[in-house]
């Protein structure tokens, strides 16, 4: 079903995105990176999180980690990674596979700073063997996404 509601978004919405289905998993940043010959960094990572009572996703670079002190400063509160289970009923798509298009429940979406160092990134696309090749400004409009920073840099430990 994830994947469909995926398909069935960019259909609609960016008909000239083709997915890209592979059949090896890319369920990791180090899987995607070498199955699609790319740095991690362009891998997009979808992270969900609860922040409070409110869920909300987060689309990274492949190459960072959350920083606990921004997340909190950005949203007001102390982040929790969702469970599989919620992340699968909010979103449609299995953990490996999340990512902001033809989401099960209206979420907002935020995009990290670090995906605009690339010029094109690939966010999965429902299923972990699925993405779709994007540039990061027009994924985050395409899924009505705010820019945020709060991520650590690469080389931070």
């Amino acid at each position: 079903m994830s994947l469909l509601t995926a398909r069935s978004f960019l259909a609609e919405h960016a008909p000239d995105l083709k997915i890209i289905e592979l059949d090896e998993s890319t369920a990791t940043v180090a899987l995607a990176a070498d199955a699609h010959g790319v740095e991690p960094g362009q891998i997009a990572k979808t992270l969900a999180f609860k922040i409070g009572e409110m869920p909300l996703l987060v689309v990274t670079s492949g190459s960072v980690r959350i920083d606990n002190a921004k997340i909190r400063d950005v949203f007001g509160g102390k982040a929790k990674m969702l469970d599989a289970e919620t992340v699968m009923e909010l979103t449609s798509h299995p953990v490996g596979g999340v990512c902001p298009f033809g989401l099960a429940a209206e979420l907002p979406v935020y995009c990290d700073i670090s995906l605009k160092r690339h010029d094109e990134v690939l966010p999965a696309a429902g299923s972990p063997e699925s993405a779709v090749r994007i540039c990061p400004m027009r994924l985050a409009e395409l899924v009505g996404a705010q820019w945020v920073d709060v991520c650590s840099p690469d080389d931070a430990p």
